[in-house]
């Protein structure tokens, strides 16, 4: 692909999620649903915090073609590295594990990750627009160019060193407010919490092998990015 066209493609890509997070940022419903608390505002949500992952790395892809446009390759090459290592650690796999994680538990019990009340105040655009078009934009990502990917052992302790921190993050806000920030969780012991991250860290490490997986089998061997 042209790098005109791809820097087309980046800024389209980092408008849109600049706009979905503006969107969700100023959604403050004057009476808000009972299952949701104020402790943490919207960052709590893993979906709202994969929106800035988004546009932050839709902006660093951009800057990395307008580099290449007026020929600062040497700046270029050292963003180059940065939006491949993001995509590859935490771009791809969070838009997969947000995207199949949420529908999956919708479809079995839609309660335990947005419930009913929700649909009043977050529009039905804007939840396809955070659930379910993360994942189509991320694999165009792939087939739109290819992505160096870190060494496994590199790229899964960087992964597995996000997931730790958000379940910290989840467990701190459960031990100031006594509430979890989803209600699936309510249902489990410790034991079976445990072993529900733990699951979910086997899934989002999947979500990575297949981004890994996709971009060989689309652009072969190669170590560098066009």
């Amino acid at each position: 692909m042209e790098i005109s066209t791809l820097a087309t493609y980046h800024c389209f890509a980092f408008a849109w999620y600049c706009f979905v997070s503006y969107s969700i940022a100023h959604i403050k419903p004057e009476d808000p649903p009972a299952e949701v608390f104020l402790y943490g505002g919207q960052w709590k949500y893993l979906t709202v915090l994969n929106l800035i992952l988004q546009a932050f790395f839709y902006g660093v892809s951009l800057l990395a073609d307008v580099l290449r446009l007026i020929k600062k390759l040497r700046c270029a090459k050292c963003v180059i590295s940065s939006r491949d290592l993001l995509f590859s650690v935490l771009a791809f796999p969070m838009s997969t594990f947000v995207s199949i994680s949420f529908w999956t538990l919708y479809t079995y019990n839609r309660e335990l990750v947005y419930p009913k009340s929700l649909d009043g105040v977050i529009p039905l655009w804007l939840n396809h627009a955070m659930h379910t078009a993360v994942l189509p934009i991320a694999v165009l990502e792939i087939l739109a160019l290819p992505h160096r990917y870190p060494a496994k052992k590199k790229g899964l302790i960087l992964l597995g060193l996000f997931a730790f921190l958000y379940i910290s993050w989840i467990m701190w806000i459960y031990s100031v407010t006594g509430e979890w920030v989803y209600p699936l969780f309510a249902w489990f012991s410790p034991s079976g919490l445990a072993a529900f991250f733990a699951g979910s860290l086997a899934t989002i490490v999947s979500c990575y092998n297949f981004g890994e997986f996709l971009n060989r089998m689309i652009w072969g061997q190669s170590k560098f990015s066009s």
